[in-house]
């Protein structure tokens, strides 16, 4: 058991910095043949809790553990949406903006769920130390207007990495094949939209 949770510490929620808040199957944004991020449906998208997903019963405390990272990474994520409503020139990244939003909001409310019914909630001090930087959060709200999509593609990058890593660690320790599963699905759209801002202008 401390070795999986080790495993799970040592990926983390990605940026080495500090760090953040709750619906039907939503899109994914992945790349286009262009490089620019269209909508998509998503990835298999987890169902939200108490709408047929099955109680979470018997869920090991690696599993647990990482619903409640994964909770904290994700309410995270959905700050760094807030802080560029209306303030981006891009109108792809608007695109990516609200299909992250939707569909992190539905992960969030899964993975909020899971860990009532298993009695836990989603604990601050087991994000504490990963995930965005509070320096980072603070780039992305100052940053004047013709910085703003280029500071985003930087700070939302490196963030959704770390979501990537976390569950990527999961699908390797975790035990419970529900939240193996939400795991997988992150895995992959988070790595997807990670290329994709990797491949977009504002990169450069």
């Amino acid at each position: 058991m401390l070795a999986l949770t080790a495993v799970l510490f040592a990926t983390g929620c990605g940026g080495g910095q500090h760090g953040g808040d709750g619906a039907p199957a939503p899109p994914a944004a992945t790349a286009s043949a262009t490089g620019g991020p269209t909508a998509s449906p998503a990835l298999d998208a987890p169902r939200p809790a108490g709408s047929g997903t099955p109680a979470a019963t018997g869920m090991a405390g690696i599993d647990l553990l990482f619903l409640s990272m994964m909770a904290g990474h994700t309410e995270q994520t959905l700050q760094i949406a807030r802080l560029v409503h209306d303030r981006l020139a891009d109108p792809d990244l608007r695109t990516l903006i609200a299909a992250i939003e939707v569909t992190e909001a539905d992960e969030l409310a899964t993975a909020r769920g899971w860990l009532a019914q298993a009695g836990r909630s989603a604990r601050a001090d087991e994000h504490a130390g990963h995930g965005t930087g509070p320096d980072q959060l603070a780039r992305l709200r100052d940053a004047p207007a013709g910085e703003v999509d280029r500071v985003l593609v930087e700070v939302l990058g490196a963030h959704q990495k770390g979501a990537a890593d976390l569950a990527r660690a999961h699908l390797a320790a975790g035990t419970d094949e529900r939240v193996r599963d939400l795991a997988r699905r992150i895995e992959q759209s988070r790595t997807a939209q990670v290329a994709m801002l990797a491949a977009h202008p504002a990169a450069a």
